[in-house]
């Protein structure tokens, strides 16, 4: 049996709104092998200049990722969406091991199989050094971003 990440495409606004939230909550777990689970098996990613291939190469790109990129948390927001694909803009925020704040904004398009797998992430990203009294970021990491923190949008990001 394929495994399903419901909602499936096509997608509409309100649907695509549904799987963006789901993919942030999933990546702020900072869970590796959870996150791993919402790609197909042959999932292939550009993320700024790497490319990855296959749930195994996330699983180590993401570990990698959240061992430097510490009290992660971010922020996804719809940008455009057509049938299986969906154009998502987005910011996190996360410091390093000494100390230093950062910013990161950046917009992905995904591409979906018929299961509601992300078979295709394409991710631009630059970072920004912040200062900690910069940050606009704040939640308890135990859990998803709660319904009334502030989007992007209301931010102003």
């Amino acid at each position: 049996m394929t495994e399903q990440r419901p909602p499936l495409p096509p997608f509409t606004r309100e649907t695509a709104a549904v799987k963006i939230r789901a993919a942030e909550d999933g990546w702020n777990t900072c869970d590796p092998h959870r996150v791993s689970l919402a790609y197909t098996v042959d999932s292939y990613w550009r993320n700024r200049a790497e490319f990855i291939e296959g749930r195994e190469q996330i699983v180590e790109f993401l570990t990698r990722k959240w061992w430097k990129e510490l009290e992660y948390r971010l922020i996804k927001e719809l940008w455009a969406h057509d049938s299986n694909r969906i154009a998502v803009r987005f910011a996190y925020e996360y410091r390093d091991d000494s100390g230093n704040w950062y910013r990161a904004y950046g917009n992905e398009n995904w591409e979906f199989d018929d299961h509601g797998l992300m078979r295709r992430r394409y991710a631009c990203i630059n970072d920004m050094p912040i200062k900690e009294t910069e940050r606009k970021f704040f939640w308890d990491r135990s859990g998803p971003r709660p319904a009334d923190h502030p989007s992007l949008s209301e931010l102003g990001l």
